[in-house]
């Protein structure tokens, strides 16, 4: 499938109607995730909210219902710090919808954790919600989407912190040594290297699935906040949240490359999207630059091989 660049100025109103599609969006209860999630339902996709907070959930939904009457939508727990929540959740879904999901959109994340924090299962807690939570995830529902009339799509949401990352396969988990930033950029461009080596999986076997990347440039949402301030200083958290404000777009045009490789005709399996202005930091959604080390298929194939051994399922 050629690579085109989306048409100029893309909004929603150029998206097609997803009536009898059921869509995930996971960390859809605010930010990017929530956006993400009304415009899918604003499309006519049965939505699901997945998230960890039933409460934030149950809001989720009301806003979405209210700022899309009639949408078809409704909360999930999910926790991708949890392998177990991983598997019920998907068998949740997957048993409600009779074996076919239309669109998953990997977007929760966790950033910028002051001190190293581990998952259920052990993960250093970025890489573990940010990447390894999805991959499990997008294993267990691969049949699901490949099940989906017209072929099935995962969007993964990566992000600018990519370019200034390096993926250290020897200690992926930061036991090592750990920097808030730097291991927040490593799970970001894990997930677009799994996102390559998965539309190169799909590519060798033939699956009826696109997998798809997309970054948000610089947006409004509580990911800074939530990260620094979890045990660290709340008074940094707010400066940086709201130096981060000055200069960032809204998490409703941040939520449009996402939007775009989720549901336009012509977005490309292995492609890249992301904010077309300066630096990709705003703007309307465009083709991302993808650089030299989330390219590299020795490293996709070494990191889904450590992955499935990790969390225990994989693609085949």
């Amino acid at each position: 499938m050629p690579t085109m660049a989306p048409k100029p100025n893309w909004t929603l109103n150029d998206a097609p109607g997803l009536d009898g599609k059921v869509a995930i969006v996971t960390g859809a209860t605010g930010g990017i995730g929530f956006e993400t999630a009304l415009g899918l339902a604003r499309c006519g996709a049965t939505t699901i909210v997945a998230g960890r907070d039933r409460v934030k959930g149950a809001e989720a939904v009301g806003r979405i219902q209210r700022e899309a009457p009639g949408a078809k939508v409704r909360f999930e727990p999910l926790d991708l710090a949890s392998l177990a929540s991983v598997a019920r959740f998907a068998d949740t879904v997957t048993a409600a919808h009779r074996g076919v999901i239309a669109i998953l959109v990997n977007n929760a994340g966790v950033m910028g954790l002051p001190t190293r924090q581990q998952t259920d299962d052990g993960f250093e807690r970025q890489i573990g919600v940010n990447y390894l939570g999805h991959f499990a995830l997008t294993a267990r529902l691969k049949d699901a989407l490949c099940a989906a009339p017209g072929g099935g799509r995962v969007v993964n949401v990566a992000s600018l912190a990519h370019r200034r990352a390096r993926l250290n396969l020897d200690d992926l988990q930061s036991e090592r040594a750990y920097d808030p930033m730097r291991v927040y950029g490593q799970s970001k461009l894990a997930m677009l290297v799994f996102s390559i080596e998965l539309q190169r999986r799909v590519d060798q076997n033939g699956w009826s699935l696109r997998s798809i990347a997309a970054h948000p440039g610089w947006a409004r949402t509580d990911i800074i906040g939530n990260g620094i301030g979890r045990g660290g200083s709340p008074l940094k958290a707010w400066l940086a949240t709201q130096a981060f404000g000055l200069v960032a777009q809204s998490a409703r045009a941040g939520a449009l490359p996402s939007l775009y490789a989720a549901v336009a005709p012509d977005a490309a399996g292995g492609a890249y999207y992301g904010p077309n202005g300066a630096g990709e930091t705003r703007g309307s959604p465009a083709l991302a630059r993808i650089y030299p080390q989330a390219a590299k298929p020795a490293a996709g194939i070494r990191l889904g091989t450590l992955s499935e051994k990790l969390t225990g399922g994989g693609f085949g």
